[in-house]
């Protein structure tokens, strides 16, 4: 078990729950990696702009969403 884990490994209901966040969140997660592409473009064609490096890590944030949000749905819902 890990040291988080309030002693529940498998939360099938929660896991069901969030799956329509969670696809939400992909839909997110395809916009940033397009943002993030595009972002390091612009990141390699002028690298002084401050501004292009936070909507890559925006990107990156959204990218990881899918996966943040499971997690956190998941550990809403009790046993």
């Amino acid at each position: 078990m890990s040291g988080d884990d309030d002693g529940c490994e498998c939360r099938p209901l929660g896991f069901l729950l969030g799956l329509p966040f969670a696809f939400v969140s992909l839909i997110l997660s395809l916009i940033g990696v397009v943002i993030w592409i595009i972002g390091l473009l612009l990141t390699c064609i002028c690298p002084c702009c401050l501004c292009v490096t936070v909507i890559v890590e925006l990107a990156l944030a959204l990218i990881k969403a899918p996966f943040s949000i499971m997690k956190w749905f998941t550990k809403k819902i009790p046993c």
